[in-house]
């Protein structure tokens, strides 16, 4: 550090001598010796200085010295032999903190009076009894105590009281009421608080008990807001820009495929689905431009729910056929009137409407040509046109009936056309799932807990 830029006690003065460093250099030990006042070694660096009240040189001196469970400090004195102008002011040595500090002292005593401060040029100071605070940078920074940060403020405020008396009266008078109260306080008529607030983390309150706990101290460590870092100087980081997510609900995905029926090169187009009331879907469609075929499957989004589903409608009007339906790989489709029962995996997963699963029912019964071919049993063929006629009735709603899912995975859905509130012709049903049916979806064999005790001795 130049000595120019360490000499500026009140009014900046111009050095004309060495560098701290290089009159300390001769010094044996650190550079930043713990305050002591019996440490004889420790003296300050005289160095002359220009004077900008009577522009004569006068005499600045420096003082690095650390302070006994803080940090490193410079403390510097001007004076003029010429004009008695001088002053006194201290700088940290260490840059910064990252957070500001906060020091509440409950002052009860003389002992408390006498507690050294150090407090920065960036240091708010308040009594909450008074309702007095010393704005940050409107003053010098100080290595003073308690009872010398109050005679400092009334200090300053008796400074231009003559002339205040002379114009404003009852400004004056006012001022004057205030400034005994702050010597009231001097004497320990009433206990009082002290804070001192400094966003650069550089401020300090003794702790006499140190390396003990202080009970009638609280230090209070926080993140400074963007406006005191401006205030400070530093350059407020900008928020880190969080990696725009991609909505995949908005965006309908493409991968190359080929075609189940042709085998020719075709693109399947998968999207992701919220359903309302439910969950997330995954809906895929192939369409293949070579031979026409087109197919649609549904994926779950989520995971095996705890609880199997039984979903239960009656099918009293046509309007019931417009309901969105989700019927997974792992749903069953009963019928009892048509003593109808479509197992696991038929048909896949598919994501469409109450009427739009039952034509792919009749389709899936009526295209079969082992049941309805040439060389299939009359009495058979006669039932399944049958079968397919009432299907058709229920479709046109000239027939009711019960349709029912059994989903052991949970993951089938049903719309309810009335929610939130219940559906009167619909019933949900949560149940257990039996060994078998969580043998058929493989449940039994997975391991999601403590399998890497079970590993351990193959690796």
């Amino acid at each position: 550090m130049s000595a120019s830029g360490a000499v500026q006690p009140g009014h900046p003065g111009a050095a004309v001598g060495p560098s701290p460093a290089a009159a300390a250099s001769p010094a044996t030990g650190p550079l930043f010796r713990p305050l002591n006042a019996e440490d004889e070694e420790q003296q300050p660096t005289e160095i002359e200085s220009l004077c900008m009240n009577c522009y004569r040189n006068g005499t600045t001196r420096l003082l690095l010295t650390k302070i006994p469970f803080f940090r490193e400090i410079i403390v510097s004195s001007f004076s003029c032999e010429h004009c008695g102008w001088n002053n006194t002011e201290i700088q940290s040595a260490g840059r910064i903190q990252d957070q500001g500090v906060r020091y509440t002292l409950t002052v009860r005593s003389q002992e408390d009076m006498n507690r050294e401060v150090v407090k920065t040029d960036s240091a708010t100071t308040r009594i909450p009894e008074l309702d007095f605070e010393i704005p940050a940078f409107s003053q010098k920074g100080a290595l003073t105590t308690v009872e010398g940060l109050i005679s400092r403020a009334i200090s300053g405020l008796e400074q231009d009281q003559p002339t205040r008396r002379a114009v404003e009266g009852a400004i004056a008078e006012r001022i004057d009421e205030f400034i005994g109260k702050l010597k009231d306080l001097k004497q320990m008529a009433s206990p009082f608080t002290l804070i001192i607030d400094d966003p650069s983390g550089n401020s300090f309150v003794e702790n006499p008990h140190a390396p003990q706990k202080d009970n009638a101290l609280v230090i209070t460590y926080y993140e400074r807001t963007p406006q005191q870092a401006e205030m400070l100087g530093l350059q407020a980081e900008a928020p880190e820009e969080k990696a725009e997510e991609e909505d995949l609900r908005n965006e309908v995905l493409q991968f190359n495929t080929n075609c189940p029926e042709c085998n020719a090169p075709a693109q399947t187009n998968m999207k992701l689905v919220q359903i309302p009331h439910f969950k997330e879907v995954i809906i895929m469609a192939t369409n293949c431009e070579n031979c026409g075929h087109r197919t649609n499957e549904v994926k779950s989004g989520g995971a095996v729910e705890p609880l199997g589903t039984r979903i239960t409608l009656h099918i009293t009007d046509p309007s019931d056929m417009t309901r969105d339906l989700l019927k997974s790989e792992t749903c069953s489709v009963e019928i009892p009137e048509l003593e109808f029962e479509l197992g696991m995996a038929v048909l896949g997963g598919k994501f469409t409407t109450l009427e739009g699963l039952l034509k792919d029912i009749r389709e899936l019964v009526t295209k079969n040509p082992f049941t309805l071919g040439d060389s299939s049993n009359p009495g058979q063929a006669e039932k399944l046109q049958e079968f397919s006629q009432k299907v058709g009735q229920i479709i046109e709603g000239k027939m009711k009936a019960h349709f029912i899912m059994d989903d052991p995975a949970g993951n089938s859905y049903l719309q309810n056309v009335y929610a939130p509130e219940d559906d009167p012709e619909m019933k949900v049903e949560r149940y257990k799932r039996t060994f078998d049916q969580n043998e058929e979806l493989g449940l039994n064999d997975m391991k999601t807990e403590g399998y890497e005790a079970g590993l351990a001795p193959q690796r």
